[in-house]
């Protein structure tokens, strides 16, 4: 079998030497080529040019950004049988679409799990999701003004409060900081405490069929279970979400600082099904539209990508071929 790995040597536990470790092992069973990424993007063009050459399979190596990147060029033609399969080796901070497959966090035992998987044929056909944001020209991504092309999320996309941590995070990491839990958390209670999100909502959610949510100042889009890990911790705000179904939705309107931590306990509980005044949940959705009166942060698989005052997005069943 072909395989192309995609490394992205920034991601936070990619290093050297794992490299050279999961090519050797990878090399037992796979005609293995190795593509580096060095900027922004470059795993989507990777990705593409992986499914235009007809590679059998994609290992990435690198964090849940690099996963999205080269899933976002692997589909950039939409499923088909000429799209390779996806196998993933955890080498980020936080490995969400990894640890959903049930992928050990440790890359080697990883990899030795990836080559058990291929030579025993086990893969699965998961389900993922397509935004498109409503944006201003100039941003500083420059998509043009209006809507965005789709772009494939594997995990979870977001407009607003989630995705302000994300911009304050990756400022942090632009200034050398280190991805850590405890960075995500007081980033997380800068935004809440300080923003004008929790304080003055701006977004409206409307689902085909239904009335609309108004006034909401967060509002999570999950395609897997869980939304994302606090260290060993899952969060788990829609437990309702999963591979085979489509999207689901948690979203809040305006609540104070108790009520919030309250819930937050909750998702990283034992049973996490959050209820109560303000509260939503929806699950299986093929598609939802989130607006806002004012631009804010939009995310996709925790990667920013800019201001915008609108989200649709849609659910594509069977999307993508996994490794398991």
């Amino acid at each position: 079998m072909r395989a192309l790995l995609v490394t992205n040597p920034a991601a936070t536990t990619t290093t050297a030497k794992v490299r050279e470790v999961l090519v050797r092992a990878l090399s037992t069973d796979l005609k293995v080529e190795v593509a580096e990424t060095t900027h922004r993007g470059h795993a989507r063009e990777l990705g593409r040019q992986a499914a235009v050459d007809g590679v059998d399979v994609v290992v990435t190596l690198g964090g849940d950004g690099t996963v999205n990147e080269t899933v976002d060029g692997m589909l950039a033609d939409g499923p088909g049988a000429h799209v390779p399969a996806l196998a993933v080796v955890p080498g980020g901070s936080t490995n969400v679409f990894s640890r959903a497959l049930g992928r050990s966090r440790d890359p080697v035992e990883a990899t030795a799990e990836i080559l058990d998987s291929l030579r025993a044929g086990r893969t699965r056909r998961v389900s993922l999701g397509t935004a498109s944001a409503l944006v201003d020209a100039g941003t500083d991504i420059d998509w043009g003004a209006g809507w965005t092309p789709p772009r494939w999320f594997v995990f979870s996309a977001g407009l607003g409060f989630d995705a302000e941590v994300i911009r304050q995070v990756e400022e942090q990491r632009a200034r050398g900081r280190r991805s850590s839990g405890r960075l995500y958390v007081r980033a997380g209670t800068r935004a809440f405490l300080l923003g004008h999100d929790r304080r003055h909502p701006s977004m409206t959610l409307r689902v085909p069929g239904e009335q609309p949510l108004e006034r909401l100042f967060l509002c999570l889009v999950s395609n897997v279970n869980p939304w994302t890990y606090l260290g060993d911790r899952p969060i788990v705000p829609s437990p309702e979400a999963g591979f085979e179904d489509d999207l689901a939705v948690f979203a809040m309107g305006r609540l104070g600082p108790l009520a919030m931590l309250r819930h937050l306990r909750t998702t990283m509980s034992d049973r996490p099904d959050v209820r109560g005044r303000g509260v939503h949940r929806l699950h299986d959705l093929a598609e939802l539209e989130i607006t806002s009166t004012r631009p804010l942060e939009w995310q996709l698989d925790g990667d920013h990508l800019g201001p915008a005052t609108g989200l649709r997005l849609r659910s594509v069943p069977a999307a993508l071929e996994v490794v398991v």
